[in-house]
């Protein structure tokens, strides 16, 4: 017969539970051993945890110094800077004397709405015609990909060199869209310079821009999505649309928020092109938030009012980030 020998490793604690479980056998002073395995364990126990702590500092002290450096620091920073209020003859006193100048400030006041204009010009459509051209592109075929390639270059252009693009596209009278609009009638129109016209074609800019990124989420969102729940929903009858509506749009929802979130912050933080066309110009109807900003820092050198719009900029931000993500977040189901 073939005997198969085991070896069991055991603890250091299991020694000491068999040890305890020997005196009581032998008749030995079990409180005695208890007295004194017990401080023994603890001791080792501490030793173990003291360990695992300094491994774990050791691992995350590169990223928590890049964070502190690059994260916090500056935030730390912008934060204070808002909150000193610089006076002449170099007194420096604490307070919010730069938020009160720059609620009283009509430029920030018009950069705001222009902000609000330009984030409904631009997040809606965008969105729309992504969602619209992932649901037109999502089967794998080669006029598809070379479709979906068109749609992503522009991501790969940057904004500033884009910027210049459009220069000679909008130039009045001889850019390429006034050409093409002269064979249906239509005489020189100065986009850029027009305070009814410069806005939106900062916004058709960006909608160009962003639309192709956009794309790719919803495009891995749909692939994603269940056949068998649409199979099943083709055989209750559903039609295309309802299928839409009550299967893939639900199931996207993780995607909208993602997307939604994106686009809130490209809205924020893309200036490139304001700068390049417009410069806030004619008269603030292109000054976004960021562009205020700047101004207010680079040009201004008022860097308490520049903080201050920072700020509050980043604060709304934040808080429509929450709104939307907890508002999508309701109808968005997981199975367990």
């Amino acid at each position: 017969m073939d005997c198969h020998h085991s070896v069991v490793r055991m603890s250091p604690f299991d020694h000491r539970l068999r040890r305890i479980s020997a005196a009581k056998e032998t008749g030995s002073d079990v409180q005695n051993s208890l007295t004194i395995e017990v401080p023994r364990v603890a001791r080792l126990r501490g030793v173990t945890l003291r360990h695992a702590r300094a491994g774990w500092l050791v691992l995350l002290a590169p990223s928590l110094l890049f964070l502190i450096a690059f994260t916090y620091w500056p935030v730390a920073q912008v934060v204070l800077e808002a909150l000193t209020v610089r006076r002449f003859g170099g007194i420096t006193t604490w307070g919010f004397g730069n938020f009160a100048r720059l609620f009283a400030d009509p430029h920030f006041a018009r950069a705001a709405l222009n902000n609000l204009a330009y984030a409904a010009g631009t997040i809606l459509p965008s969105l729309a015609l992504a969602l619209l051209f992932a649901l037109g592109l999502k089967r794998n075929t080669r006029l598809n990909t070379v479709l979906r390639t068109l749609l992503v270059l522009p991501l790969l252009i940057p904004l500033v060199a884009a910027s210049a693009l459009f220069i000679f596209i909008f130039l009045p009278g001889a850019g390429l869209l006034d050409y093409h609009l002269a064979t249906f009638g239509f005489g020189e129109t100065n986009w850029l310079g027009n305070p009814d016209l410069a806005l939106g074609a900062i916004i058709a800019i960006t909608i160009w821009k962003n639309t192709g990124y956009y794309m790719l989420f919803f495009l891995a969102g749909l692939a994603g999505v269940p056949q068998d729940l649409l199979d099943a929903a083709k055989i209750d009858g559903a039609g295309a649309v309802r299928r839409f509506r009550h299967v893939v749009l639900p199931l996207l929802g993780p995607t909208f928020a993602f997307v939604l979130i994106i686009a809130l912050l490209n809205v924020l933080t893309q200036v490139d092109h304001i700068v390049i066309l417009t410069q806030g110009g004619p008269s603030d109807t292109t000054s976004v938030l960021l562009y205020y900003i700047f101004q207010q820092a680079h040009q201004n050198h008022d860097f308490g009012l520049a903080s201050a719009a920072t700020v509050v900029s980043v604060a709304g931000l934040l808080g429509l980030s929450v709104i939307s993500l907890r508002r999508l977040e309701r109808g968005i189901h997981y199975e367990s």
